[in-house]
């Protein structure tokens, strides 16, 4: 996959930066965990998801849930075991993650639970009311300005 350069861009725009921003950042994948740890993204309602992360073996202090600007970081870090263990076959990953999403304007965090080794992230889109659409009355700006004409 060839990388895209959007410097051009950078130089004839102003104000685009963050939307270059995250078109690198989705084009750049960690190439040492591509999958790890596996995810899901749902849709629950209209306004409503929930990020479903697969942290098998990781305690609830050992998972951290970050939100900086618009970027939900997920990291594990396992703790150091006191026991010495001799595994016949290893196939539960312990390793340290760090998974990043680029959450959109006015998603927030509603919360995060961990049950039964899945990380469960809440997340609510929450526009306000001056950006939803509205349907706009047909001549009342006329009627508007009318009325000021007759108060001056």
């Amino acid at each position: 996959m060839r990388p895209v350069d959007f410097a051009p861009l950078y130089r004839s725009t102003v104000g685009f930066d963050r939307l270059f921003d995250l078109l690198d950042s989705v084009t750049g994948f960690d190439q040492a965990s591509p999958g790890y740890p596996p995810y899901n993204i749902e849709r629950l309602g209209e306004n409503d998801y929930r990020i479903t992360m697969a942290v098998a073996g990781f305690a609830q202090d050992e998972v951290r849930v970050d939100l900086k600007e618009q970027t939900l970081t997920v990291a594990g870090a396992k703790k150091p075991d006191d026991k010495e263990r001799q595994y016949l076959h290893r196939g539960i990953a312990a390793r340290n993650f760090e998974r990043r999403f680029q959450l959109a304007d006015h998603v927030e965090v509603k919360g995060a639970d961990l049950q039964n080794g899945l990380l469960h992230v809440e997340l609510v889109r929450n526009v306000p009311e001056r950006l939803k659409p509205r349907t706009i009355a047909i001549g009342a700006a006329k009627t508007a300005e009318a009325k000021q004409v007759a108060a001056a």
